[in-house]
């Protein structure tokens, strides 16, 4: 191991965001056609919309990025290479000005001739900045995402009902382009396990294969009372409201970036580094506890026995956990992950030896303003002497201010970025 691992571990996550750079994947992939019109929502548009407009500068464009990057230098570039609209508006919950970023969507796709070229550019995070409520109000869909997001929902059954509960998700804003006669190309990064289309953003522009059955299952599953919403899937089931399409002509749409290639990424620097990486894989997902408690028993695995590889190594994970909030704490998922994994090393085999980073791709990690935290061999020792409970902690969700205290948070702000989670654990 190098003399200062969390000096590495810090420059692999930077390293491994600059390898995969939207605006890098972006030009790599643009259709050489000029769009008459590029729309870019979620939480990496400005750098995507910036590097479609130094090929096509002349654009007409409306980007919806996330509150946070209104200093961003790519705000600059697009203000002064293109025509067009920069609204910032509000994740993970939708507010007034997600729906007026939508709103203007529909408005300028409306107005766009047979034969035009439109270019969307998705990254997650867009399913709460691109937002267009139906059937429910704002605020209804305000709290709505609210308890979906408490109640440990996975992204595909939050998605079923977001879908079913506004005019562009689930492949209705595609709808709206085709119903002009345009052509669309739409290019995405991914930020959920699997890279399935219809779940990035929730798939604005490939067809849905869920239905409105499916979203009143999901509040069923986990208990969420809401009557508008409810009144409203109910009429959809009854047959009175057209379900999302399930075939979409003349779309294009690519993923033309993953969770893999950050993880690919973080492995090429560290074996630069000279630390030999072994990628556990970028399918994880489930309780942020439960996918903890897998990590420590690999790492006990590997401390104890060389397996499934022999010590010293770089594990490197990837996928996104959930977290069923049952306390009033401040953290996120990856928070919560490396809280969970101090815990479970100290039952299986201590701290010896270990060095972690559990963190964000996009900069913020749930209600916390930091990307993510560190674990060192003497973190426990050091909450210990800061009179620190990292069970209580657990319990209450606020992780983050447990590592906050400890002063091993990563701090990046919003980073324009959003491939997923990066979990990397150094073994000594």
């Amino acid at each position: 191991m190098p003399p200062n691992p969390r000096a590495l571990l810090t420059a692999t996550y930077h390293a491994a965001l600059e390898a995969t750079g939207a605006g890098r994947l972006v030009r790599a992939h643009l259709p050489a056609q000029p769009p008459a019109l590029i729309i870019a929502f979620g939480k990496a548009s400005l750098p995507m919309l910036d590097a479609a407009l130094s090929v096509h500068p002349h654009a007409l464009f409306l980007v919806v990025p996330p509150d946070g990057l209104e200093v961003s230098p790519a705000v600059q570039a697009a203000a002064d290479r293109g025509q067009g609209q920069i609204i910032f508006a509000r994740h993970p919950v939708p507010d007034e000005r997600s729906v007026k970023g939508a709103e203007q969507a529909l408005e300028r796709i409306g107005k766009l001739n047979e034969g035009d070229e439109l270019l969307v550019l998705v990254s997650g995070g867009g399913s709460a900045l691109f937002s267009a409520p139906w059937g429910i109000t704002l605020s209804e869909k305000q709290q709505l995402t609210r308890d979906l997001l408490a109640s440990g929902a996975d992204i595909h059954e939050l998605n079923a009902v977001r879908k079913h509960v506004s005019r562009i998700k689930g492949g209705r804003l595609a709808q709206a382009a085709l119903e002009r006669g345009a052509h669309l190309t739409a290019l995405l990064l991914s930020d959920v396990i699997g890279d399935d289309p219809s779940a990035i953003a929730s798939g604005p522009t490939v067809p849905d294969p869920s239905s409105f059955a499916d979203a009143l299952t999901v509040l069923d599953r986990y208990g969420v009372q809401h009557e508008a919403a409810r009144a409203h899937l109910q009429r959809g089931v009854s047959g009175e409201l057209d379900d999302t399409p399930k075939t979409l002509d003349n779309v294009h749409t690519q993923v033309i970036g993953s969770n893999r290639l950050l993880l690919d990424a973080a492995a090429s620097y560290l074996e630069s580094q000279g630390v030999r990486a072994v990628i556990l894989g970028d399918t994880f997902g489930g309780e942020a506890k439960e996918m903890a408690a897998a990590h420590a028993a690999i790492v006990r695995s590997v401390q104890e026995f060389s397996t499934p590889v022999s010590a010293p190594v770089a594990l490197i994970s990837g996928g996104e956990a959930t977290v069923t909030l049952r306390g009033k704490g401040m953290g996120g998922r990856n928070h919560e992950f490396a809280l969970a994994l101090l815990l479970h090393l100290g039952q299986l085999s201590g701290q010896r030896g270990v060095w972690a980073l559990s963190a964000g791709s996009d900069g913020v990690d749930g209600s916390s303003p930091a990307a993510g935290a560190f674990l060192t061999p003497d973190s426990s020792a050091r909450a210990q002497q800061l009179n620190l409970n990292g069970r209580e902690a657990l319990t209450d969700n606020d992780s983050g201010t447990f590592f906050a205290a400890l002063g091993d948070t990563l701090q990046t702000g919003p980073s324009g970025h959003n491939l997923n989670d990066l979990r990397i654990i150094l073994v000594e």
